[in-house]
């Protein structure tokens, strides 16, 4: 009986299933969800105006933070046809974005303060929005990764290392 070889080759085309992203990247994701965060926060503390527009405003990108997150979770397990959503929970998950983005649209565009200012938190909004979606993805693909191999935690991605030689 011939036993089969494990070569280096073998041995990481058993790891490319479970792929895993750099520690780079994931420094830039929380990184730029940290800066966002900051930016929006900044923003809202300056926020010229009445206190009732500061905590309209405030309400609205937790809402849509929120949404973003529940949303990102819906469409990957649709996709991945983990669960059993019902259509109802569809319309309330995509509902409930669309919601959360009108009217904190709506509550910026209407306020009586500067085109400048409101460029500014319109930006750091739409930066927030799109790095928690990003942040939402690495954060489930790392969930998903140590769910098929909880060791690879512990083992440098691929990607990182120089000297060619798998992690395990």
């Amino acid at each position: 009986m011939q036993v089969p070889r494990t070569t280096a080759a073998t041995t990481t085309a058993a790891f490319a299933a479970v792929r895993r992203d750099t520690r780079a990247w994931q420094l830039q994701v929380w990184v730029s969800f940290a800066l966002a965060v900051f930016l929006c926060g900044t923003g809202l503390a300056w926020l010229p105006g009445q206190s009732l527009d500061r905590a309209f405003m405030v309400m609205g990108y937790v809402f849509c933070l929120s949404a973003v997150f529940v949303l990102a979770k819906f469409v990957r397990d649709k996709e991945d046809a983990v669960g059993s959503d019902t259509p109802l929970w569809g319309l309330v998950v995509w509902g409930g974005f669309a919601v959360a983005m009108g009217l904190t649209a709506w509550g910026l565009l209407r306020m009586a303060i500067d085109p400048t200012y409101k460029a500014f938190l319109g930006v750091a909004w739409l930066f927030l929005v799109s790095s928690a979606f990003t942040l939402a993805k690495m954060l489930r693909d790392r969930h998903e990764a140590d769910r098929v191999d909880p060791l690879a935690g512990r083992r440098m991605p691929v990607a990182e290392r120089d000297d060619g030689r798998d992690a395990a």
